[in-house]
């Protein structure tokens, strides 16, 4: 990202709406939004491959494993506003375990750009899925959107679940729930 070329258009965009982008307190915002848009759109730039790094392990546990409130921030793709909550992961293993900071790490890197809640647990799922070759993957998140809270229809405490399940999450309802079960605990 040329972060130039960003702080330009934002002092732009701060003239096209009536400020002055020479005033004290907005002199250096172009430059600071420019780079807090690098960051939260870091996503598009990283490689999957180095961010889970080889951490995937030999294992012969054949049981669920969950990660639970894992922090999500994004950005929404249709206002650019912030969705924010949290994020519970579960898998079962069938030869191969990931490092449990690596779950997290997925989380940030498909968060880190402008998305919609349904493509982004999708997303997650499915990367889990193909690093350890699970028997079934489970991803459940609950995020409130700044677009619906400051604007629009202005709805403080809606709270927008999304899951996505597959293999035998999906198949099997028993695991399905029992993945469900453990989340809420």
């Amino acid at each position: 990202m040329n972060t130039e070329r960003v702080a330009e258009l934002i002092k732009e965009l701060l003239e096209e709406i009536g400020e002055d982008p020479n005033r004290e307190g907005l002199a250096k915002t172009p430059q600071r939004v420019a780079e807090s848009f690098k960051f939260l759109t870091s996503g598009y730039g990283g490689n999957i491959n180095e961010i889970i790094n080889n951490a995937v392990f030999k294992s012969h546990a054949n049981n669920m494993i969950i990660n639970r409130n894992i922090e999500v921030y994004s950005l929404c793709e249709h206002h650019m506003l912030p969705f924010f909550g949290t994020c519970h992961i579960g898998y079962i293993a069938q030869e191969k375990v990931i490092g449990v900071s690596k779950l997290a790490r997925i989380v940030n890197f498909y968060s880190r750009r402008l998305q919609i809640q349904e493509r982004l647990t999708e997303q997650i799922a499915h990367e889990i899925m193909e690093a350890v070759d699970a028997e079934g993957v489970g991803v459940v998140m609950e995020c409130q959107h700044l677009c619906m809270m400051m604007r629009g229809v202005e709805k403080q405490g809606a709270i927008m679940t999304t899951s996505s399940v597959l293999g035998s999450f999906r198949s099997e309802a028993s695991t399905r729930a029992e993945f469900m079960n453990l989340i809420k605990s």
